[in-house]
């Protein structure tokens, strides 16, 4: 094998990876990872002065360094997370803001600021102070990003939705936490129709009493009428300098929630400085996001690549955001807002990645992409024809990151290198400072086998802890239970010879047949690479005594499944894994229900196919897409 992309040694040269390698003393990034990990107070002492973090970071870096949890980092520092990342004031652009093809609009970074301390005066006049929770029901708008900004700097915790939510869904999140102040808009975009947001507003603020300001944005046009509109929030305050609250390092900033597809979700407090110094890593070192550099992400307020995104802002780049379908113009629309803002870093997820391929787009053939240097997946594994598509249709020459980590530590456990090689269906590296590692059944660390992805040793980024849980007691069960000490993040993976990392799925719902532990992405891998499948799903049904492997399919339109097509898919399956992979019963299914960032529910439709209840439909896009899976008869023979 050989590499599919390898930065020439002068593109290396220039990234901030070489230049952090060569600062530490190091020859090599393997070099540098294993001091990040033996030496972490060292090496996060250096990541802050790289980075040049606002604040006073203290004498003391690591307090109780054995102890997971419990690890205090910084514990004399003060900082404030919203100066960090609104260090410029000048008139480049901040935010450039797509609403699909409908809204185009762009904040300078003195527009930003001004807007941030119009924002934070009118907060702190409506009763908002440090601890107090900022919520918002928002589309991705500049105003979203300054209302988070605001909250912050007033030592305010931000927590927020998609406005795709349905209300008992905005109710199961936001109630466990008592906003004081809500953000909603009037409205948003999707799919070229236009939803009105304020009817689920006004419903969920009679079931949410600690509400005492809801303020509407204007997006689509409509009269304020669940609350104040944003214009009166904000004209009694005229803009000045920002006074930043001094916040210790573990100050919560953020709570973000877990899928919620097993229960109730998890309220996951974040903190501002462990957050900060994680973001500016993986951003500066990890994706080469440079000032001046102009990042997109596709994500929604709902999922945690909007915080990941909007961290940027520390390193001076330009976010570049898009609100509505992917898939406007068939996926073109967002390779136009490439070429006309000089996107550097295109974020997405591994399914939009193969959704354009299935629909065969070739936007090297139709657009220039010439800044583009950094294309990023994750939300689910990148299959190694993922790799392929982006190299041969997308751009040959850019840092192809597929990156994994999630909402628990809002940011990555594996990800890019911008100063080494690219390997078809590998993720490039561990991160630094994160001691990961694959643990066998009995807590063995393994090489060139499967295992649970784990941690062995704290970073900063650890939540602080889960909203309403004084004793740490469902924050230990969530990580810690099934190794002590060691963090179990729940993916199923393996680390290949060259140090790259390969996620077969999440250990929760990986198949066991006759006691064979297998990976659900090994399937899906061999499965969509057919024309005729759109998408896939596969679980383990209890039978006789044992798992066998039963696979849903999505058709193209034109396409019904019979004898031929299942006996290729099986013969695929075959030929390219092992005779226990191959399903023993495969049907077909109008839809695949999803989560509202777009994954696969593997767990729900087992409970579905088992005749067990799901336990929180509303955490599902399209929870409706559940009855192509019940009471199948073909599942009872």
């Amino acid at each position: 094998m050989t590499p599919m992309w390898t930065p020439t040694p002068e593109r290396a040269a220039q990234t901030d990876m070489a230049r952090f390698i060569g600062l530490a003393g190091k020859k090599s990034y393997d070099e540098l990872h294993a001091w990040s990990v033996a030496e972490r107070g060292a090496f996060w002492n250096l990541v802050w002065e790289f980075c040049g973090v606002k604040g006073q970071k203290g004498a003391r870096t690591l307090v109780d360094g054995d102890r997971m949890p419990g690890a205090l980092w910084f514990p004399d520092a003060r900082l404030n997370f919203a100066e960090n990342l609104l260090g410029s004031r000048d008139h480049r652009d901040a935010i450039v803001f797509w609403g699909e093809d409908r809204v185009k609009r762009r904040l300078s970074h003195r527009n930003l600021y001004d807007l941030v301390s119009r924002l934070s005066q009118a907060l702190a006049d409506a009763g908002v102070k440090k601890g107090d929770r900022v919520a918002g029901y928002l589309p991705n708008l500049p105003e979203a990003a300054a209302a988070m900004l605001a909250a912050a700097s007033l030592g305010a915790v931000w927590s927020s939705c998609s406005p795709d939510f349905g209300v008992q869904g905005v109710l199961e999140r936001f109630g466990q936490i008592g906003p004081k102040v809500l953000f909603c808009a009037d409205g948003y975009f999707y799919g070229g129709k236009e939803f009105d947001s304020q009817e689920k507003a006004a419903q969920i603020l009679d079931q949410l009493p600690s509400v005492e300001e809801c303020v509407v944005i204007d997006y689509i046009g409509s009269p304020a009428t669940a609350g104040t509109s944003l214009y009166d929030f904000l004209d009694p305050f005229d803009a000045g300098e920002i006074r930043f609250e001094p916040l210790e390092f573990n100050h919560p900033l953020y709570i973000l929630y877990s899928s919620g597809t097993t229960g109730v979700p998890k309220c996951i407090v974040h903190g501002a400085g462990g957050t900060l110094l994680q973001h500016l890593k993986e951003h500066r070192l990890h994706s080469d996001v440079k000032p001046g550099d102009r990042l997109f992400y596709f994500t929604t307020l709902g999922w945690m690549m909007w915080n990941w995104l909007v961290s940027a802002l520390a390193s001076e780049a330009t976010l570049l955001l898009y609100d509505g379908s992917p898939f406007v113009e068939r996926g073109r629309l967002l390779f136009d807002l490439a070429d006309a803002e000089g996107m550097t870093h295109f974020g997405t997820s591994a399914k939009f990645i193969d959704a354009l391929s299935k629909v065969g787009l070739k936007p090297r053939e139709t657009h220039r992409l010439e800044k583009l240097r950094a294309v990023l997946s994750t939300g689910s594994p990148l299959l190694p024809e993922g790799f392929d598509y982006v190299y041969a249709n997308i751009k040959g020459d850019l840092c192809l990151s597929s990156i994994a980590g999630g909402t628990d530590i809002v940011s990555c456990f594996v990800l890019g290198n911008p100063a080494g090689a690219v390997w078809r269906g590998e993720i490039q590296a561990k991160g630094l400072g994160m001691a990961v590692e694959v643990f066998d059944e009995n807590g063995r660390s393994v090489r060139n086998q499967k295992g649970e992805l784990v941690c062995t040793r704290p970073f900063p980024s650890m939540p602080v802890g889960f909203w309403k849980d004084p004793d740490g007691a469902r924050y230990r069960s969530a990580y810690f239970a099934k190794y002590p000490n060691v963090w179990c993040q729940g993916d199923w993976c393996e680390m290949t010879p060259r140090g790259g990392i390969i996620i077969h799925g999440r250990s929760d719902a990986v198949l066991n047949p006759g006691g064979v532990r297998i990976g659900t992405a090994e399937i899906y891998r061999q499965v969509e690479q057919l024309e005729e499948i759109v998408e896939s799903l596969v679980i383990g049904q209890d039978w006789a005594g044992d798992v066998r492997v039963v696979l849903f399919v999505k058709l193209r339109e034109d396409r019904a499944l019979d004898d031929s097509l299942a006996n290729a898919i099986k013969r695929r399956i075959r030929e390219n894994t092992t005779p226990r992979h191959v399903p023993a019963k495969i049907l077909q299914v109008e839809d695949i229900p999803r989560t509202r960032s777009g994954k696969i529910v593997e767990l729900a439709v087992r409970d579905v196919v088992h005749g067990r209840p799901v336990k929180n439909l509303e955490a599902l896009a399209n929870p409706e897409a559940l009855e192509h899976f019940r009471n199948r008869a073909e599942l009872r023979e």
